[in-house]
Formats: structure tokens, C-alpha cells, sequence
């Protein structure tokens, strides 16, 4: 049975014209919370014990008010008895105003404890208007539902509700609001909502134009203000428009008067929010106020200046240095956003006189002129005396050694071979080539030649007779040096053939001891 019901409010009209329930519950009293309480048991016999007491008297007052002429007329029908108590269901539980709004109102309940015998046909929901007596039903029948809204209020209604749960056999004592619901505007507090960029310092320069635009939120609409520094604005500088939902801040030419912190209070009876806005107006800073060449020593020259007296209203990023030499005139930046007050500039050509000027800079840039040191900065020619050192003769001499040596080596017969070895030696020794400790100088069938150190034997078409140990052997004056190697020459060669061809067959005697 829960769920939500959305009605429209009944109009309001006279007590005569007010239309009811045949079943409508009795109106309670003004002090009717405490009777509501009270267990089913006790109220059933007393409102059957009431009705019984009411049916004589009606027919004796109906009688009475009867007129003498027509006895004929019939007798007024007999009062509807009242139903059993155990029909009908007891009272709902916990009705209670969920919400209020201008125009709408939603109240909520609990099923009664008990449903009667008959079961429960829903709930019957009422009103009455503050001052009137009469309660008017908000729907045409019972809805089975635990909550309903009522719409379409005017602001300023003043009225109370009560619920009932109904079953066949009639409706059951209602539920009632101990306090009227008043149906009035709502209230939102205000709140401004200052944008991102405006909460931090709002930085401008001179001449520029200032146009803020703040967002707030409140209902009904609050009053908005706007204070400089605790003091209110200067019409002649700052316009000012405030619609429903923003306050517009103008200045069209900003100064640095305009510095400082703006304040946006938005008042709505007595609540009120704040929001602080810091403007900075700034301008390019002076120049220092003086510098002075301090010193000129090789190729440096040493400098020392004073602050601006004026800043341009924020703090400086530095200084920047520049020279000038006398010939050319052109100025060349030497230090940029250089925080001391005091520099060396170094690498000055000797022979050549400089000028220096130095820039203040902040946000804005460099200020619009410098300050120029009055004399200038002669680098003079220093007297330099060369001192030779006394030449020192190194002794490059070396016994021979061999850095690559020789290579074992296989060849094949018929195909001139190389040997080769570097050797290193000062001074330049003397190579002597060797086959199986035999001195193979002046033999026409190997060549040796030696370039840059690298030593080569060059065998001119090897034959297996050719095969042993070559050896090459380095000697000057301070010693001498030997590498070795082996060269095989594997296979016949054209000796070999020939002599093949002249014995008709293979040859059993080695070829060496054939040509000893």
C-alpha cells in the first residue's frame, strides 16, 4: 500500500457549499491529539453508545419542527445504525509533512495497526483552511497509497490536514496535524560564486580595462554591495550593475589608485555571504637611480647601481645589463632579470672603451630608460713577457720488437705465397730472413721488402720443397728480436706432374730426396 498520490487543492468556499462523505469522519476537536491515541477497544463503544443517544433526539426535533397541517406526511426514516467497531480500521499512524514547498505540500503516513474485518478500500485525505470549520475531502475517493502532494498551493495558504483509512463499512477515526501547514516562499540562502581566475590576484596594467562579472544565487533576490579597501566605491570610477543573478564590477580606464581589495557582500534579511576580489594595477618600474663604474682591471670591468625609487606598483623581476663599445655605439645585452645590485662584466676586448647601462624590469617589461655609467671603461694593453721553456730532447730509441707476428701459413703448389709481421725498433733495424735457420738472403725465388714497419717475404710459386719453418729475425744496435712460423704447401705442383709423367706411375720416393 505505499506509494505517492499528486492531487490539486480544493478551492475554497463557503461552509454551506462544502460537499462531504457519507462515511466523512467527525471533525476533532482542537485538542483532539490526546482522544487520537486511545485504543479502538474504548472508542467503539462509546461512538455507538453516542449515535444511540442522537438517533431519539433527531426524531424528536424532526417532530417537533414537523407542521400540524399534514398529518398525513410519513415519519422520517430511522438513523443508520453504526457499524460494528471490528469493521472498521483504527487510526493511521505517524502522519507526518515530508515536504513544503511555494507551492505544493507532501504529507506521508503509516497503515493503522488495524485493517478491520472487512478489509481496507485506502485512505481518505482532508482539508481545512485555517479559520473555516469544515473539512473538504483533496480526492474523490480513497487512494491506496501512503503519501500524497498537494499541488498547485497559493503562497500565504494556511491549513490543515488529516487522513483516514476507509473500508467498506465506513471510514475510521482520522490522523490529524497537531500544526497548520503554511504554504510561503522559500528561502535560499545566498551564495556567491566567485570564478577561478579572481581567486588569486587579479593583475591589470595602467590604461586597461576592468569588467568583472559575479555569478550569485539566492531566493527571494538579495541586495548586493561592493566595498574598496572597507570604504564604498567611488561612482566616478567603478560602475556597478546588479541584475537577479550576477553583479557586473566596471573600470574603464584603470589606475593604480584602483589597487587594493574589492568586497562583494550579498545581504538576503539576515543571512549574508562574502566574497573578497584583489585587484592589482600595475605600470612599467623606473630606472635605477644611479650606477657607478667601480673598477677596470685586464679585461673586466666592475660595476655597482641603486634600486628605482619606483617599482610600478609590484615587485621587480631584475635588472638587465648591457655595453656599448665607443666605436660602434650598438648596445649588447650582458645580463638579463640579474637580481643584485652589483656585477662584473668579463671578456671585454682589449684596446676598445665601453659604455654600460642598466634596465629595472617587472611584470610590465624593462623600464622605459636605463641608467649609463658617465665614464667610460678603457681596456688597456698589459706588457706580457713570454718565457720559453728550455727544449728537452726525448730519446725515442727502442730495441727491435715484433707487434704482429708471423702466422702459420698453407699454400697451395704453383701459387706465389706472403709472409708478413710488423716489427717496432728505433733506431731501424735490420731484417734478416730465415728458412730452417738458413740464411735465404740473395736466393732469386723469395723477394723481401719491409715499408712502415711491416715486414714481408714473398715465395714465388711454392713447391712441397718449399714447406719449414721461416723465420724473420729484427736487429739494431740495441738488441734484436725473432718471430717464427711454419709454411706447409700441401698438394702436386707442376714438378710433381712431371716427374709422374716421366717414371709412368706414382712416384715412392719422396720428391726432396729425388732432387738431392
Amino acid at each position: 500500500m505505499t506509494g505517492e498520490a499528486a492531487s490539486e487543492a480544493p478551492a475554497p468556499g463557503p461552509e454551506e457549499n462544502t460537499s462531504g462523505v457519507a462515511q466523512a469522519p467527525t471533525e476533532p476537536s482542537e485538542e483532539g491529539a490526546a482522544s487520537q491515541t486511545a485504543t479502538q477497544e474504548e472508542q467503539a463503544p462509546t461512538q455507538t453508545a453516542t449515535q444511540e443517544e442522537q438517533a431519539p433526539t433527531q426524531t424528536a426535533t424532526q417532530e417537533e419542527q414537523a407542521p400540524t397541517a399534514t398529518p398525513e406526511a410519513p415519519a422520517p426514516a430511522a438513523a443508520k445504525p453504526a457499524p460494528p467497531s471490528e469493521d472498521l480500521p483504527s487510526i493511521p499512524l505517524r502522519l507526518t509533512v515530508e515536504d513544503v514547498s511555494d507551492s505544493s505540500v507532501t504529507v506521508s503516513w503509516e497503515p493503522p495497526e488495524r485493517l478491520g474485518r472487512l478489509g481496507l478500500q485506502g485512505y481518505l485525505l482532508e482539508l481545512r483552511r485555517e479559520g473555516a470549520s469544515e473539512w473538504v475531502p483533496v480526492n474523490d475517493r480513497p487512494v491506496m497509497v501512503t503519501q500524497q502532494t498537494l499541488r498547485n498551493l497559493a503562497l500565504g495558504d494556511k491549513f490543515f490536514l488529516r487522513v483516514a483509512a476507509v473500508s467498506s463499512a465506513g471510514a475510521g477515526p482520522p490522523a490529524a496535524l497537531d500544526q497548520p501547514v503554511h504554504i510561503r516562499e522559500i528561502v535560499e540562502p545566498p551564495k556567491i560564486r566567485v570564478p577561478r581566475h579572481l581567486r588569486q590576484t587579479y593583475i591589470r596594467e595602467v590604461g586597461e580595462t576592468i569588467n568583472l562579472q559575479i555569478p550569485f544565487q539566492g531566493n527571494p533576490k538579495p541586495q548586493a554591495s561592493w566595498t574598496h579597501d572597507g570604504h564604498a566605491l567611488d561612482s566616478q570610477r567603478v560602475s556597478v550593475h546588479t541584475g537577479d543573478k550576477d553583479s557586473i564590477f566596471f573600470i574603464r580606464s584603470a589606475q593604480r589608485s584602483d589597487s587594493g581589495r574589492y568586497e562583494l557582500t550579498v545581504r538576503l534579511d539576515n543571512l549574508e555571504a562574502r566574497a573578497a576580489i584583489n585587484i592589482l594595477v600595475t605600470e612599467k618600474p623606473g630606472p635605477p637611480s644611479s650606477i657607478k663604474l667601480l673598477d677596470v682591471w685586464g679585461c673586466n670591468a666592475a660595476l655597482e647601481w641603486t634600486p628605482p625609487q619606483d617599482t610600478g606598483n609590484t615587485e621587480l623581476l631584475g635588472y638587465t645589463v648591457q655595453k656599448a663599445d665607443k666605436k660602434t655605439g650598438q648596445w649588447f645585452t650582458v645580463l638579463e632579470r640579474y637580481h643584485p645590485t652589483t656585477c662584473t662584466v668579463s671578456e671585454l676586448i682589449v684596446g676598445n672603451s665601453y659604455s654600460f647601462r642598466v634596465f629595472s624590469e617587472n611584470l610590465c617589461g624593462l623600464s622605459a630608460s636605463a641608467a649609463v655609467t658617465k665614464e667610460l671603461a678603457h681596456i688597456q694593453k698589459a706588457d706580457i713577457a713570454a718565457k720559453l721553456k728550455r727544449f728537452v730532447a726525448r730519446d725515442f730509441s727502442e730495441a727491435p720488437s715484433f707487434t704482429q707476428p708471423l702466422v702459420d701459413h698453407t699454400t697451395t703448389p704453383g701459387y706465389s705465397t706472403q709472409l708478413s709481421c710488423s716489427v717496432r725498433a728505433s733506431p731501424k733495424p735490420k731484417i734478416i730472413w730465415m728458412k730452417n735457420n738458413m740464411n735465404i738472403q740473395g736466393d732469386p725465388k723469395y723477394r723481401a721488402f719491409s715499408e712502415q714497419g711491416v715486414c714481408t717475404l714473398e715465395i714465388r710459386k711454392p713447391s712441397p720443397f718449399d714447406s719449414g719453418v721461416y723465420t724473420c729475425k729484427a736487429v739494431n744496435v740495441l738488441g734484436e728480436a725473432t718471430a717464427d712460423c711454419r709454411l706447409e704447401v700441401k698438394g702436386e705442383g707442376r714438378g710433381g706432374s712431371l716427374l709422374r709423367d716421366l717414371s709412368g706411375g706414382e712416384l715412392e720416393t719422396p720428391l726432396p730426396l729425388l732432387l738431392g
